[in-house]
């Protein structure tokens, strides 16, 4: 990237956040943090009002906006992209606002970059492993309105219903963050019914509305520290699994295996050995089955007993 390229790209990172620190930039641009503050010395002799506070970082002086930007092919591929992702990952509020937002950023495109579009939207799908949820009873919608409670630190009342407990709840909750994980959204809140910090599927949400009452941040962990706790207590991966599996089988297994601890595979002549580190030695056997013969546990026992116990049952199930 030459130098008048680097300093736009550096303006428009300027203006996207409050306060932008060097390391930033310097991370961002792979360069050196005195490049930087050449780069944005030159900025503000180009008339850019750039304020900085010292161990913050640089700022936009309000009221300063730099003029419509215009995207290059491979910007608006990327946008394009996204909002396939975001048809099938996001939730009906969400997919409304982006759609909304990529006919403003269609709108600014030259002829060529517009051709370009139309040519890649059809030949790109992004596809979900399941189908959608039921819209009657889960309408899915709520995605925006949690986005403006953790922005203004606003309290949310909602109705939960919880499959485990096969019962919808009222709720009024603090929220701290939202996360995408398994195919689902996330909320992470301080639930004020249950006094503590409580995972909400949003597509479990059967109603939800913003109160009047709003919450101190600084009172609550991050979504970081919250995510990071939930990592640290979870039960450890200890057992070592070896199995084997025809060199042909393998390449239908994929990256299915990764879900259950896959750590290596070494391939011997026609065989591949495949090493896992696991705790749920359960699961995996009942994921083996399928392949029948073609897989061999290698080690550890367990393993080999818990495939026995499978194959009676299924016997013993048939055989009635």
């Amino acid at each position: 990237m030459n130098r008048i390229d680097r300093l736009t790209a550096i303006l428009i990172q300027l203006q996207g956040k409050k306060i932008v620190k060097a390391a930033e930039i310097s991370e961002r641009f792979n360069i050196s943090l005195r490049t930087v503050y050449r780069d944005v010395k030159a900025l503000q002799e180009a008339g850019v009002p750039i304020g900085a506070e010292a161990g913050t970082g640089y700022y936009i002086v309000d009221g300063y906006h730099l003029p419509p930007v215009m995207f290059s092919k491979e910007e608006a591929g990327a946008l394009l992209t996204g909002g396939k992702l975001m048809e099938q990952f996001s939730d009906h509020s969400s997919r409304k606002q982006f759609g909304f937002a990529m006919e403003k950023i269609r709108s600014v495109l030259r002829g060529s970059e517009k051709d370009f579009l139309e040519s890649l939207d059809d030949n790109i799908v992004v596809q979900r492993s399941y189908g959608p949820v039921e819209e009657n009873n889960f309408p899915n919608r709520f995605l925006s309105e949690l986005q403006h409670a953790l922005g203004h630190q606003q309290v949310v009342n909602m109705e939960y219903f919880s499959f485990q407990e096969e019962v919808a709840t009222r709720r009024e909750a603090e929220p701290i963050g939202i996360f995408h994980d398994g195919n689902n959204w996330h909320l992470i809140a301080w639930c004020r019914l249950r006094q503590g910090y409580r995972d909400f599927r949003v597509d479990r949400i059967r109603k939800l509305s913003l109160t009047s009452t709003y919450y101190k941040k600084d009172k609550r962990i991050s979504l970081q520290e919250y995510l990071e706790q939930r990592r640290s207590s979870a039960p450890e991966k200890t057992l070592l699994v070896k199995i084997s599996v025809n060199k042909d089988l393998r390449r239908y297994m994929r990256n299915q295996l990764y879900y259950f601890g896959l750590m290596d595979e070494v391939t011997r002549d026609e065989q591949v050995e495949l090493t896992f580190l696991t705790s749920g030695v359960h699961y995996l056997g009942r994921y083996l089955m399928m392949y029948g013969n073609g897989v061999t546990v290698l080690e550890p026992q367990a393993l080999k007993d818990t495939m026995r116990e499978l194959v009676t049952e299924l016997k013993d199930h048939y055989l009635l």
